[in-house]
């Protein structure tokens, strides 16, 4: 299926009848479009797993509909709070994957409109709830792409405090490199009416606030995140993929990123990202051609410590002792001494 999971066909979907399908979770890792990397994170699968079932159960019961149907444990379908030990499947409703069509250097997404039911919508919609230095929206804004009246904000907001009202933005979820939309190229490529784009806002600030409190409660801050959508055979909304991951969000404590950020820091420093940054400078499709550096191996102490951090976070989000590793102000610790020499 992916770069980080793969994908367990039960019943292929039609254009009127969902499928079924299980995501199977591994220890692979991908950052900046490149695919698989390297190394392999041992237990990230099983912590992915089990925060994202744990807030798609949470998350069906404010009603929200979800392609969530449970974990797998021994090949029995299963609610999280049934399984004696760490799940790395998961059951899903599966939609279909209509691709837009590629044409040169652009993207035909007309299929959409005439599309009506049973597919995933096309779209990475991100939720902001801290506007941070690094933010790509700064970059985006001192180049003219977009203002701040974009994102419904009379003025620019301050660096690194929480926003009064979370912001959204959009990307593509189907192309060879995400590119961001504005709401109206969103709206209009994805063939959704004004209600459904607005349902999409209201079930997205929904899920915000979930997955905010659920981690104020253990003291850890939710930055920001993406959602996924898709419509069932009735053109109902699903919220579909992985939700409230640390793949999926970037979550900070006592100012450390606890999420995918970190391996993002680390390869940063790299000349292998700078030659990835060059390349897609030159082309939006086939830039993975143009980098002749392959991605380093991650130095053994900083791995230990990513993966102990997957695991304190499924540990700690859950309330339930899965996994054997440092509390998290050690994880933390730890972290922070290793990255201060990198």
């Amino acid at each position: 299926m992916g770069s980080v999971k793969d994908l367990k066909v039960i019943s292929e979907p039609s254009l009127k009848k969902e499928g079924i399908a299980r995501f199977l979770f591994s220890d692979r890792y991908s950052v900046f479009d490149w695919g698989q990397m390297p190394d392999l994170i041992e237990d990230k699968g099983k912590s992915l797993c089990i925060i994202g079932a744990f807030f798609f159960e949470k998350i069906q019961e404010l009603g929200i509909k979800t392609h969530y149907r449970g974990v797998i444990e021994d090949g029995v379908l299963k609610k999280l709070n049934e399984c004696k030990t760490p799940p790395s499947q998961m059951e899903i409703t599966f939609l279909r994957v209509i691709k837009p069509l590629k044409k040169g250097a652009d993207y035909d997404y007309s299929i959409y409109k005439k599309e009506k039911t049973n597919f995933l919508i096309p779209l990475e919609v991100i939720y902001r709830n801290v506007i941070t230095e690094n933010s790509s929206i700064l970059r985006r804004i001192k180049d003219g792409k977009v203002s701040w009246k974009d994102f419904r904000l009379t003025k620019p907001p301050e660096l690194g405090k929480f926003l009064s009202e979370p912001i959204l933005d959009f990307s593509t979820k189907l192309e060879s490199q995400d590119r961001y939309l504005k709401y109206s190229e969103a709206k209009g490529l994805s063939g959704l009416d004004e209600s459904e784009f607005e349902e999409i806002r209201r079930i997205t600030f929904k899920i915000n606030d979930l997955i905010t409190s659920q981690l104020k409660r253990i003291g850890i801050l939710n930055i920001d995140g993406k959602l996924e959508f898709g419509f069932n055979a009735k053109r109902e909304l699903l919220v579909i993929d992985c939700v409230g991951t640390p793949d999926e969000c970037r979550f900070l404590y006592k100012g450390l990123h606890l999420s995918k950020e970190i391996l993002r820091i680390f390869y940063k420093k790299t000349e292998w990202y700078r030659e990835v940054e060059r390349a897609k400078l030159k082309t939006k499709t086939n830039w993975k051609e143009l980098v002749k550096t392959t991605p380093p191996k991650l130095p053994t102490d900083l791995k230990k410590c990513i993966e102990d951090m997957y695991r304190v976070l499924a540990n700690e989000i859950t309330q339930r002792k899965w996994f054997d590793c440092p509390s998290l102000e050690n994880t933390v610790n730890n972290l922070k001494k290793i990255i201060a020499h990198l």
